[in-house]
């Protein structure tokens, strides 16, 4: 299909069944993992837990997360992505479900431990199933579509998990992410996978060819550890009660900016989007360590939504671009362990500035990562083709 398109001129299409059922499955497992992220920390609370402890519900999901990717890459080359991704949403349901039964705070983090095992398992197995039912020539735009799915969920799980809370309780609350869960089970099973040629082969646990647009993607969720853990503790410090608005501006000038830059990836080339979208990822840090009125930090969001937006679907296409189909399980893989660690370093390194400094100082050191990850990016670019054709 795709090659008689390419020699008859026409546009290959994008928009495929299986397509549609994963984009779909992605946003029905961020919805049910983005509505516990604000939620968790009460719970521990409720649990008699302390904010150190509210603070390792992130950092315990993160390192088994980080930990099972490599093996999922493997595992998704060797056995095929379908299995593997339906054993990851099994684990993912069950545990959502098994905080529930949770007696104490240390019961909680082990259970959410497991939980990123099947988090882990599961976006790693759908971004190479997306991967590979995006035609190559419109890889850019695919997974920029693909990744609407997180922004959006971004945009209205938070806010639905705490009203859930407020409103029905917790059951109420890890039955309704367990269903979700479910939900991406079966869109998961409809899929129709073909078996990619050369699966069977064991090979290297990191894909090499994606370990540098991986970095540079290292050192821009490094910023995103910054804006996700220290936002509202910054809001507050400034006397801003509403500042929640900037996630959702932030969301909302994502969900614009994703096609538009996957689109401009396919057309022009990486070097067109991405370099843009670094300075501006570097530039809304600036802005933020300015920040004193809420207009401020809501500029310092549409900035950041644009960068952020134009970076993170070019990189995961350049990641996977050259790659032989029985290797995107591990280029995938590869390619989320460096967005894990990111946040999970920046949120700890911007902890320990806040610390020794102030918010404001410690937004203007975190410039400094963009800085590095546009140096490393030009470095790097003239190793690769410009365009995903």
């Amino acid at each position: 299909m795709t090659e008689k398109a390419i020699e008859t001129g026409q546009k290959v299409p994008l928009w495929t069944r299986d397509f549609i059922l994963i984009c779909l499955a992605n946003l029905t497992i961020f919805l049910g993992f983005q509505m516990l992220l604000p939620t968790l920390p009460v719970y521990v609370k409720h649990l008699g837990g302390d904010e150190a402890m509210a603070g390792l519900v992130i950092g315990v999901f993160t390192i088994s997360a980080v930990l099972i990717r490599p093996f999922v890459g493997m595992a998704l080359d060797v056995y095929g992505r379908k299995v593997i991704y339906l054993v990851g949403l099994v684990i993912f349901l069950l545990s959502s479900l098994a905080y529930n039964w949770a007696p104490t705070v240390a019961m909680l983090l082990a259970i959410r431990f497991i939980h990123g095992f099947g988090w882990g398992a599961a976006s790693t197995a759908g971004g190479t199933i997306a991967t590979d039912v995006i035609p190559k020539q419109r890889l850019g735009e695919g997974m920029g579509y693909y990744g609407l799915a997180a922004t959006l969920s971004m945009a209205v799980a938070p806010a639905a998990g705490l009203y859930i809370i407020s409103n029905a309780g917790f059951t109420t609350l890890f039955v309704i992410s367990a269903a979700l869960g479910v939900a991406t089970f079966i869109l998961g099973s409809l899929i129709h996978y073909e078996k990619i040629a050369g699966a069977g082969q064991r090979g290297a646990l990191y894909e090499r060819s994606a370990l540098r647009p991986s970095l540079v993607m290292f050192f821009v969720t490094t910023t995103y550890g910054a804006v996700v853990s220290f936002i509202a503790l910054y809001g507050a410090q400034r006397g801003i009660v509403n500042i929640g608005i900037f996630f959702t501006v932030y969301a909302v000038v994502l969900t614009l900016i994703r096609p538009v830059a996957g689109i401009l990836v396919d057309r022009r080339g990486f070097n067109v989007v991405v370099i843009p979208g670094i300075i501006c990822i570097g530039a809304a840090m600036l802005v933020l360590s300015q920040a004193q009125t809420l207009s401020m930090f809501l500029l310092a969001g549409v900035i950041y939504g644009v960068g952020f937006g134009s970076v993170q679907p070019g990189m995961q296409a350049l990641a996977v671009k050259n790659v032989p189909p029985n290797r995107r399980g591990a280029a995938n893989a590869t390619f989320f362990s460096s967005f894990d660690l990111g946040i999970g370093i920046g949120a700890t390194l911007w902890g320990i500035v806040s610390k020794l400094t102030d918010y404001s100082q410690m937004y203007l050191y975190a410039s400094i990562p963009a800085l590095v990850a546009l140096v490393v990016y030009i470095i790097l670019s003239g190793r690769e083709p410009q365009s995903t054709k």
